[in-house]
């Protein structure tokens, strides 16, 4: 019969495998959620400016990255970016770069639907009172959609917090590599995955919680 000891799991344990693999993951989620919010805040206003080229290629771009399995994308970034630049770039760079890029498509639809979200008339007042494009949506609309959009963002990088697991693929010392390194030092390979699952329920239930709270906030200033 299968029995389970965590008398195993102490502090020793944490500070010497699992803080560092917490830190790069907190650190990767937070990069790739600016980064993904900013780069998809462009795609965003290439698919909502009108102009045939700009829409063709924010369109493609984020339905090809929101199509592909993200691991996948993962691999391709860790194999083939060493390719074109010749040189290796590491395992922690390589996930960087894939989460902004990947990110980018799915914060890039809430942006769009944050900015359709805004009342049209407000974009006409602004441009009776002599605004251009660009100050209409730095000063007028995208205060108003981001406000709106606050707890999406905050679901979607719990979300993004889940996916950091998937750079167990190319070797990076993440939350779960962590858990896995220590379980193979300790000899309690299931106990450590256990451990590692119950720990990302605990993040990403606190998390949803401060979302349903900031969300029930965002309504009562409405």
């Amino acid at each position: 019969m299968l029995s389970l000891d965590l008398s195993f799991y102490n502090w020793e344990l944490f500070t010497n495998y699992i803080m560092k693999g917490m830190l790069f993951s907190v650190q990767l989620t937070v990069i790739a959620t600016t980064g993904g919010i900013i780069f998809g805040t462009f795609l965003a206003l290439m698919r909502l400016s009108g102009r045939p080229s700009l829409v063709y290629l924010a369109t493609i771009y984020v339905n090809t990255m929101r199509s592909i399995p993200l691991v996948m994308v993962i691999l391709w970034f860790f194999l083939l970016i060493p390719i074109l630049i010749g040189r290796p770039i590491g395992a922690d760079l390589s996930a960087t770069i894939t989460f902004i890029a990947f990110e980018a498509a799915f914060f890039s639809e809430i942006v769009r639907a944050g900015i359709q979200s805004v009342p049209k008339g407000q974009s006409y007042a602004a441009q009776a009172m002599g605004m251009t494009y660009g100050q209409n949506m730095r000063f007028i609309v995208l205060p108003q959609a981001f406000r709106n959009m606050i707890p999406v963002f905050m679901t979607q990088t719990i979300i993004l917090f889940q996916d950091t697991s998937l750079v167990y693929a190319i070797g990076a010392y993440d939350l779960l590599k962590g858990f896995e390194i220590s379980g193979k030092n300790y000899g309690r390979p299931i106990e450590t995955y256990i451990l590692a699952a119950a720990t990302y329920f605990v993040i990403c239930f606190s998390l949803s919680k401060a979302v349903r709270y900031v969300q029930a906030r965002i309504a009562i200033i409405r």
